[in-house]
């Protein structure tokens, strides 16, 4: 009886492909959905990381730019009031808001320096929502693929349990395949949380970082603003 079974189980085929083709429909349709978050958050983890990478790039040559001692309205004109880096965008916010602030005498319209600093406040923020579009899925595969994959695992066994009583056999060959592939489904879900949380903690902190030297670009620009305010 037991070389019988152990034959039986060595028949079956207990490769991914063939766990996957004798899952019930709703197994299969929770693994399809977990293989899709899957691919759907390396998409954006891979974006994710060129994009920051070129933002911390022209963060860094505009900085050199900026700091380089040409006048600012040198470099505004070079770059123009529509630039295409997020730094030259606040730098250009800044200054445009800055050009509006004189009066046609010379003078300065009253509460300049406000107006810029929310000019640049608001640059700011439309860079950083740029850069943080697309974590929160990476937040929401993180959190519910786990348990995506846990529903397909109990629906797998309970499907397992029915077999096995609808047959009134309980050896290795009608047990092993269905706990197999009702397990496959924790393991997919797992396969898409894992990295996506690893990711996401990474990435959130990456964004953080290059928004932090946004704000403290705008907050040296606008002191170097006020001086010339005040003189």
């Amino acid at each position: 009886m037991e070389t019988e079974t152990l034959v039986l189980a060595q028949e079956i085929d207990f490769s991914l492909w063939g766990l996957f083709a004798r899952a019930t429909f709703t197994v299969k349709l929770v693994m399809l959905m977990l293989i899709v978050a899957s691919f759907w958050s390396w998409s954006i983890i891979f974006q994710k990381l060129i994009t920051y990478r070129m933002a911390r790039r022209e963060a860094g040559a505009f900085d050199r730019s900026f700091w380089s001692g040409e006048p600012l309205d040198g470099l505004f004109e070079k770059i123009g009031p529509q630039p295409d880096g997020s730094s030259e965008k606040i730098f250009a916010a800044g200054m445009i808001e800055w050009r509006r602030s004189h009066r046609n005498d010379g003078g300065m319209i009253a509460g300049a320096q406000a107006r810029i600093d929310r000019s640049m406040d608001v640059a700011i923020a439309k860079e950083a929502e740029g850069l943080q579009k697309g974590l929160s899925i990476l937040a929401t595969v993180g959190s519910t693929a786990p348990f995506i994959g846990l529903f397909g695992t109990v629906w797998g066994i309970m499907n397992a349990f029915i077999e096995i009583a609808e047959q009134q056999n309980t050896n290795l060959a009608v047990v092993a395949p269905g706990i197999a592939e009702a397990l496959l489904a924790t393991g997919l879900g797992l396969l898409a949380a894992i990295p996506a949380v690893i990711f996401y903690n990474k990435l959130s902190a990456d964004s953080d970082r290059i928004v932090g030297g946004y704000e403290a670009f705008a907050d040296e620009f606008a002191t170097i603003l006020s001086r010339q305010l005040d003189s």
